[in-house]
């Protein structure tokens, strides 16, 4: 067996709360990944395993759970956290990677504040297929193992079924583990916590003039680039808080998040972001304001002269918004077949995402329909403005030294022909969860592994309606 202790219960009892989960007597497993566990070579088995100890047997494996401590900045306003409905079971070790495993929706923690813990099953077969589908997309993020009917009903705005989600993860350290050392623990604690991340994720900073100015270069790194590949997809995050920013750079917490059908850079979909704050096209800006939240944190341990380390601190930060734009536009450039050292060709995406707005045109099919064999009603392309930026883009295409077919492929791996179109999701929750039947999901979560080939259902082209669209809201789920 290659579960082991969580490396996390190296650190301090400062930085987590041992747990004890409740019993959950009618638990029962729903949603199995099987490619997941093939790829990790997780016996079968091990699903029993987790599904005894939620009834509350003893178990030789599960013998260190426990609740992460954190703080953050919630919508820009600081504020002490922690895993409220998260216990970390420890790590499994696959293709020389270890993975956190943690239950989602397993009760209360010391770190609750007034919720119950819990999670519901429409919330958890969200998280589970969204999830699954950006790691079809190519984008890193959390894995779904498993989903567990909880045997209970849960609280909401009315009573639902509630389910625990198996979540895999190479870390949940975030950007708020890092203020809440800084804020709320010493000097120690601090300095602890930057040597456990940099052993275990970037070693190689540690041989660096300034090991702490290149962690956050690392990071920021990481960070810019799984950005890039949201915005190539029209993804949503939603609540982009310092506490959902992970250290290595993966994408979690698939709340009240969505992808945009018609672009526009100001979509919102979340309930509870009524400003707009973290909308499709604020997300660069807010991913840079996070990563000034690490930087501060860590100040103290940038240089022992404060003024140094603030000088220090402040050129690596005006360094942000040149390497985003540097990870954005080859992102963009790769979306059209252009290199990024076509100059010529930043000018158009931005003529093009302009084009779009004006149109209201489709996200994925307009990209789509450059390089993939899409049913040109559904792409903008026969306009006269698109036509006219075509050609103007086949004029640089013909600049461009390497083969036609080479940059075919290349626009067909990062031009999916379909995503988790919101209205096709929800109603596919809401069949599931009316019908306690899991076999349309089963199959979903099958179809979203490949998005780069013709799907056979051809609803999962079709935008949602303008008016079903502009009502849509998602939501937290606690």
């Amino acid at each position: 067996m290659n579960f082991k202790q969580a490396t996390y219960l190296y650190l301090s009892r400062d930085f987590y709360s041992k747990l004890s989960i409740k019993p959950f007597d009618n638990a029962n497993v729903i949603q199995w990944n099987f490619a997941l566990t093939k790829e990790l070579e997780i016996p079968e088995g091990f699903g029993e395993d987790i599904l005894s100890f939620l009834k509350g047997k003893q178990s030789e494996y599960f013998k260190h759970v426990f609740a992460q401590a954190y703080a953050g900045h919630q919508f820009g306003h600081f504020t002490m956290l922690g895993d409220g409905r998260t216990a970390v079971l420890g790590e499994w070790v696959g293709n020389q990677e270890a993975y956190e495993i943690q239950l989602k929706g397993s009760g209360p923690t010391p770190y609750s504040r007034r919720g119950d813990g819990k999670a519901t099953l429409r919330a958890m077969l969200r998280e589970y297929l969204i999830s699954e589908a950006m790691h079809g997309l190519g984008i890193s993020t959390s894995r779904s193992l498993a989903i567990y009917d909880s045997g209970e009903k849960i609280q909401r705005n009315a009573l639902e079924d509630g389910a625990i989600l198996v979540r895999l993860m190479k870390s949940h350290l975030r950007v708020g583990t890092f203020e809440y050392a800084r804020y709320f623990l010493d000097h120690r604690a601090l300095v602890q916590l930057f040597d456990f991340c940099v052993d275990r994720f970037y070693p190689e900073v540690k041989q660096e003039e300034n090991p702490v100015l290149s962690f956050i270069s690392r990071v920021a790194e990481k960070q810019f680039d799984l950005i890039a590949h949201w915005m190539r997809v029209g993804f949503i995050h939603g609540v982009m808080n310092t506490d959902n920013t992970a250290i290595s750079g993966e994408t979690f917490d698939y709340g009240p998040c969505a992808f945009m059908n018609r672009y526009d850079p100001m979509t919102v979909y979340s309930s509870i972001d009524s400003q707009g704050r973290y909308a499709f096209g604020n997300q660069p800006n807010c991913i840079q304001w996070n990563l000034v939240r690490l930087t501060e944190a860590l100040l103290p341990l940038i240089a022992t002269d404060e003024k140094k380390a603030i000088s220090l601190a402040t050129s690596l930060i005006e360094s942000f918004e040149g390497r985003w734009k540097s990870s954005y536009y080859a992102m963009m450039l790769e979306k059209i077949g252009l290199s990024t050292q076509n100059t010529e060709g930043i000018a158009l995406v931005d003529n093009l995402v302009t084009l779009m707005k004006q149109h209201g045109a489709d996200y994925i099919l307009t990209f789509a329909g450059l390089c993939h064999p899409v049913e040109p009603s559904l792409t903008p392309w026969e306009k006269l403005d698109f036509k006219a930026w075509k050609a103007r883009w086949l004029q640089l295409s013909d600049k461009e030294t390497t083969s036609i077919a080479n940059r075919l492929k290349q626009m067909q791996s990062k031009n999916p022909l379909f995503i988790p179109r919101n209205e096709w999701v929800e109603k596919l929750i809401d069949s599931t969860t009316k019908e306690h039947s899991f076999s349309a999901f089963h199959e979903a979560a099958k179809i979203f592994a490949n998005p780069f080939i013709l799907p056979k259902d051809p609803s999962l082209f079709i935008p949602s309606s303008e008016s079903w669209e502009d009502s849509y809201k998602t939501y937290c789920g606690t």
